[in-house]
């Protein structure tokens, strides 16, 4: 097919968007900044670094973001194929080394004959210096240069709203306590279990929380709802809310037992591996604004933790996003630019790994039925990611922020029922026959 697309970005969702395209015999011209221009939070110039945690979450059937992983090996996602081969034990998540997954990735692209790859700061999508392309997908990410920022202001008009994403810390595995620390997955107390957790009694909690809310912050300024993203409160912004507010999320000791005391403890710490050799640990759910000095002062409180050494420390960095449900169609196209232009990931508005790979995915066919004068069925609103993408795009949707696929965002069942666990599987059991029919009516169409 002679027909070229640019994408710009090399992240989780522009890299399964020019494999997706380039598998299809389209050309794709795809830039990256990095390593050339440097980010806060990156580390090298691979494709699909994974900047926040190693985790794509559960790969429980009957969860949302199951379902989304059940739908990207549908439509054949070659990231989530990667993230098969290079997964580390996380229970009933999809954790994988981050090394090895974006080494995989990279290795993918760059020795793809469609793809051409160029690092180099794009400012303006459209300048002809970057080729002619027949279709355009941005895919910068929460970290998009201010030039290209500035460009889709110019053109739609509309503001992007920026706030604070948080990173949380990775340790050693050998400067870690194993006498103090236990390793136990919620409720499996039969099995080794694949998380470490480091147990609080109430005196030592207490203390840690004291100290946590008073630490230095990089960002001196409390935080409002509005500036960051639920998912990604820093950890003594919730502690900030109340002493227990840890107790009864991240730090909650629910499905513990401490071996040491054959007794669930106050609070708890879970440590999940970073690589497969479980050479490094993350704080899981520890997404800090601490000071590195801070950091390593504090989190050295945290049982088993008093010798820590940090791998990497928590970071905090910009997200910008654009309000997809006034800039976006269905088909991730965006409004206001006379070439077709598309927009994928984080910069689009959603939120999650995963959700990334499926909105790099989806671009990839909206963009490929474009090229094919081919009208692409949109996803049934049935499946976890047809149901954020109605969501994101609905006009109708007010004081958007980014987004996960959840249950809270599906079409309600035709009867209800009231067995959470009974509701969750009827709903992952409907989207499964919906995707099924969608995949059969894309293949029809010689779109996948």
């Amino acid at each position: 097919m002679d027909k070229f697309v640019n994408i710009i970005g090399a992240g989780l969702a522009g890299s399964e968007a020019a494999l997706q395209l380039a598998q299809r015999g389209v050309h794709v011209r795809l830039f990256e900044m990095r390593p050339e221009t440097e980010t806060d939070v990156h580390r090298g110039g691979d494709c699909a670094e994974l900047v926040c945690s190693n985790s794509l979450k559960s790969t429980k059937p009957e969860s949302a973001a199951g379902m989304l992983k059940a739908e990207l090996a549908a439509l054949g996602s070659q990231l989530i194929a990667a993230a098969g081969r290079s997964r580390v034990d996380a229970g009933g998540a999809l954790a994988v080394d981050r090394d090895e997954f974006s080494a995989d990735v990279t290795s993918m692209v760059k020795e793809n004959p469609y793809i051409e790859y160029r690092v180099m700061c794009v400012s303006d999508p459209l300048d002809a210096c970057l080729g002619a392309a027949d279709a355009t997908i941005l895919a910068t990410g929460p970290l998009t240069s201010d030039a290209l920022a500035q460009w889709l202001v110019d053109k739609t008009g509309s503001d992007n709203l920026a706030f604070f994403d948080a990173a949380a810390p990775v340790v050693m595995a050998d400067s870690l306590d194993m006498d103090v620390l236990f390793r136990q997955s919620r409720y499996e107390q039969d099995a080794p279990g694949d998380y470490l957790n480091a147990p609080f009694d109430k005196e030592s909690y207490d203390a840690f929380i004291a100290q946590l809310v008073a630490a230095d912050r990089v960002i001196k300024r409390d935080f409002e709802t509005k500036d960051l993203f639920q998912a990604c409160q820093p950890i003594e912004e919730i502690a900030r809310k109340g002493a227990d507010a840890p107790r009864f999320g991240t730090c909650k000791p629910v499905g513990l037992t401490d071996p040491a005391t054959g007794r669930r403890p106050w609070a708890a710490v879970q440590l999940r591996a970073e690589n497969a050799q479980g050479t490094a640990y993350n704080l899981v759910g520890f997404q800090t604004n601490l000071t590195f000095g801070e950091q390593k002062r504090v989190f050295r409180m945290i049982p088993g933790l008093q010798n820590a050494e940090f791998a990497r420390y928590g970071v905090m960095h910009r997200n910008t996003f654009i309000q997809a449900p006034r800039l976006l169609d269905r088909d991730l196209r965006l409004h206001g630019v006379d070439a077709p232009v598309y927009v994928a990931g984080q910069l689009s508005g959603t939120e999650g790994y995963c959700e990334a790979i499926a909105s790099g995915l989806m671009c990839a066919l909206f963009v490929y039925a474009q090229l094919q004068d081919i009208q692409a069925p949109l996803l049934p609103v049935e499946t976890a990611f047809g149901a954020l993408l109605d969501y994101a795009t609905d006009p109708a949707t007010q004081d958007y922020q980014p987004m996960h696929v959840n249950f809270g965002i599906l079409k309600p069942l035709d009867q209800h029922i009231r067995n959470k666990g009974m509701r969750y599987a009827a709903y992952a059991e409907r989207g499964s026959r919906a995707m099924e029919g969608y995949v059969a009516d894309i293949r029809a169409k010689g779109l996948l």
